[in-house]
């Protein structure tokens, strides 16, 4: 997994969901020089080795994080273990010279097969390496419910947490699945992915930009 993943301009269309108005003060159009992520660790059972992977679109917008295993269930003779999967990536994220970046906003995405009664549960924090500052959000689907989910979660402008200027701080991502059966059927499978079989399905997360202080 670990490796520099640069990105072609390929795949520069799945970055299309508009950010939240902004005041523009102090606030930069994306530096042109290609910015860079390498995975430096990925663990959980929602994401087992080469099962997760990174790009970064080609105007530095965005970058997405594409899973092909990413499975929660419940019932229906599912392992009793397999209600809760979750994934911890650790990023590092080059960014050119004189340049900082805060996520602004993060489009979650995959698909729900939910019983009458049970629901599905998909969390997500992510950090920067050593910053006090997590933001955690979670997003609750109840059956009956067949059908592909998406949620979204942005931040003000004005609570931006920005990667500090001059230090190369690691970027994390911690996101859990849970699929709770409560009163469905036992006899009857529920499940929740966040995975992809096409590369179509990511989770978008969607960069802010601003120059660094000059010393």
């Amino acid at each position: 997994m670990a490796g520099a993943l640069l990105l072609s301009g390929a795949v520069a269309a799945l970055f299309g969901s508009t950010l939240p108005a902004h005041d523009p003060a102090g606030i930069l159009e994306p530096p042109p020089d290609k910015i860079v992520i390498e995975v430096a660790t990925v663990n959980g059972s929602g994401c087992p080795l080469g099962t997760a992977a990174v790009a970064v679109s080609g105007d530095n917008t965005a970058f997405t994080v594409t899973y092909s295993d990413y499975l929660a269930q419940a019932g229906g003779g599912a392992d009793p273990t397999a209600f809760r999967k979750n994934c911890q990536l650790n990023l590092v994220v080059h960014v050119p010279q004189g340049f900082t970046y805060a996520i602004a906003s993060v489009d979650y995405r995959g698909y729900a097969s939910l019983q009458p009664g049970a629901k599905g549960i998909e969390k997500a924090s992510y950090y920067f390496q050593g910053s006090p500052n997590t933001a955690a959000k979670t997003h609750e689907f109840k059956g009956a419910y067949n059908d592909n989910w998406q949620a979204t979660d942005s931040t003000d402008w004005a609570q931006l947490v920005w990667a500090p200027c001059g230090e190369r701080r690691n970027f994390n991502i911690n996101t859990e699945l849970r699929v709770d059966a409560g009163t469905s059927d036992p006899a009857k499978a529920s499940f929740m992915t966040m995975d992809s079989t096409d590369g179509d399905i990511s989770t978008v997360y969607h960069m802010a930009w601003k120059e660094c202080p000059r010393r």
